[in-house]
């Protein structure tokens, strides 16, 4: 059977400034390492059962019918520093998919070879990062976050230079579209408002059709950003490097570089080995969201006839993001404590808790999942000082008896909002460590341990656990 994609590409059909059309640079040997077979059924793609032609086709030695392979322009601001053209300088889109219900999503290849964007890169990727995003994209699904999926992750045959030689991988990336802030800055820093107003209609059109104008498209990213960036906030998750090239105009989390999940919460915890400063850091990233969308908004102003106003316009709406951004996150820890109603006090409450886990070096999932529990108190276990938490559980149960529920409903609210596996940062350099020595069984237990990530299985308990003394992953890498 010849694989099947229901192709039509709308990014093709913009002006040729947008993209430099080109295919994928064939590998030496393709393997499959895993393909999202429920993800092909939901987007209508039909794949054979022979994985030697999987793999040709993820890796780009086969493209199937309807594709028009390109490489994206765009710009942005890298940790606050200009660059006037980025791009995709690893990646190929293949084209887009309309889905049988009507969605439409992007079909790209990361580590598909060099691009004119590729600047001295080497267009490839290797299989520790393409693992990586797998794994962190899918479980970002699983637990309902606004994400870029895996569809699939083959190896090259071939061997790509990073610190040492390392094997080589080709990422199959889906997203809603690979739309960025920086795609907008590329034509706004070239005065090029026909090309801007061309991509203002279409992200409109693709992304939010009832939005209105540049003003609409701009209030319907903040909305979209603000819910995201609270989802991340209540899993202990960081980004690492939110770059005005990796904040998606449709309110996916994109590029999953050096991403990681806390263990022990602190609001200024830092994963990224670039980002020296804590530019990105876990409590940053509300405001550097707001930086981002100020950008866009600033690009978006050459569309507005009267500046004057579009400046007193657009400013009000970036500095509304704080206001959405807190109802947002205040929404997501209501869920996480278990409150169905809202009260003034809340905020505090959950600021209170925060601030003794962040005293007394508590697991920010761990502790999370054991007050979705029978027997909350056991969340005192993850606390240097167990008794630290006494007071502020005496507050909880005092709220919590206000709205007058049973205890059932309160472990049903919360162990819905509070995972009890999250790719945790030593499992998934274990997984990468395998895979490098040829062993593909912990990639494939550790997605089975996050396929449901909310429910309680005997079978996965030990993917629960913090990592054990030696086993802590300080710092995590983009791999390019």
């Amino acid at each position: 059977m010849t694989a099947q994609f229901p192709f039509d590409n709308s990014y093709a059909r913009l002006p040729a400034r947008f993209f430099t059309r080109q295919p994928p640079v064939p590998v030496e040997a393709p393997g499959l390492v895993a393909v999202n077979r429920t993800l092909a059924d939901r987007l209508g793609i039909a794949l054979s059962d022979d994985p030697a032609e999987i793999a040709r086709i993820f890796a780009g030695n086969a493209l199937p019918e309807g594709a028009e392979p390109l490489a994206q322009v765009y710009a942005g601001h890298q940790f606050g520093g200009w660059s006037p053209q980025l791009g995709d300088g690893r990646a190929v889109l293949l084209g887009e998919v309309v889905a049988p219900d009507g969605a439409r999503f992007d079909i790209q290849l990361k580590g598909a070879g060099q691009t004119p964007y590729s600047r001295m890169g080497d267009g490839r990727a290797w299989l520790g990062p393409v693992l990586r995003e797998y794994i962190v994209s899918e479980a970002m699904a699983a637990m309902g976050v606004p994400t870029t999926r895996a569809l699939a992750a083959v190896t090259t045959g071939e061997i790509v230079r990073r610190d040492g030689f390392m094997p080589g991988a080709i990422f199959t990336r889906v997203a809603a579209s690979h739309i960025r802030v920086g795609t907008f800055q590329f034509f706004a820093a070239r005065r090029d408002t026909e090309a801007l107003q061309a991509l203002c209609d279409h992200a409109i059109a693709r992304h939010y059709p009832d939005a209105e104008g540049p003003a609409g498209l701009l209030d319907a990213v903040i909305g979209a950003q603000a819910r995201l960036i609270a989802d991340w906030m209540g899993l202990g998750f960081i980004h690492g490097v939110m770059n005005t090239d990796n904040m998606a105009i449709s309110g996916e989390t994109i590029d999953y570089g050096p991403c990681a999940f806390m263990d022990a919460y602190h609001p200024d915890t830092v994963f990224s080995s670039i980002d020296q400063f804590g530019r990105y850091a876990y409590a940053n990233q509300p405001q550097i969201a707001v930086w981002n969308l100020a950008q866009l908004a600033t690009s978006l102003l050459a569309l507005i006839p009267d500046r004057d106003a579009g400046v007193a316009e657009f400013t009000a709406a970036v500095n509304g993001f704080s206001e959405r951004f807190d109802a947002a996150w205040h929404a997501v820890l209501r869920r996480k404590l278990g409150f169905a109603t809202a009260e003034d006090d809340d905020p505090a409450l959950a600021l209170d808790l925060l601030t003794r886990m962040a005293e007394n070096g508590a697991d920010f999932t761990r502790t999370f999942r054991a007050l979705s529990g029978p027997d909350p108190r056991r969340a005192r276990d993850e606390f240097i000082d167990p008794t630290a938490l006494d007071p502020w559980l005496d507050r909880w149960h005092a709220r919590l008896a206000a709205e007058a529920k049973d205890d059932a409903a309160r472990i049903a609210l919360t162990r819905a909002a509070n995972p009890a596996r999250i790719p945790r940062n030593h499992r998934v350099e274990q997984v990468i460590q395998a895979a490098v020595a040829g062993d593909l069984a912990p990639f494939e237990t550790l997605m089975a341990a996050l396929a449901d990530p909310f429910a309680d299985d005997p079978a996965y308990a030990a993917y629960e656990d913090p990592p054990a003394e030696g086993e802590h992953v300080i710092r995590t890498f983009c791999g390019t």
